[in-house]
């Protein structure tokens, strides 16, 4: 079996995204986590970003709400690596 090895940015594209009943859980996260996070680039489906950037004192980028298609907007940059705000 070979390996392959692959260097990754030191700055990651990440996503935020949470249920309603979870959004408290995650926010929770956040907030623990908020030095780790503050050095990404950051996106989050519309309500989730919207907390979040209160919380971490930074930018999100917001997509549509989850249920206005933020999670296939997420999901579609996934797949075409397309993390441009």
């Amino acid at each position: 079996m070979t390996h392959t090895h692959v260097t990754m940015e030191g700055r990651k594209r990440i996503a935020l995204v949470a249920h309603d009943n979870m959004k408290q859980d995650l926010i929770e996260w956040a907030e623990y986590n908020k030095a780790l996070l503050n050095r990404h680039q950051l996106f989050a489906t519309g309500t989730t970003g919207a907390l979040l950037e209160r919380v971490l004192d930074c930018r999100i980028d917001k997509l549509q709400s989850g249920p206005l298609g933020g999670d296939q907007q997420i999901g579609a940059k996934m797949l075409r690596a397309t993390w441009t705000a």
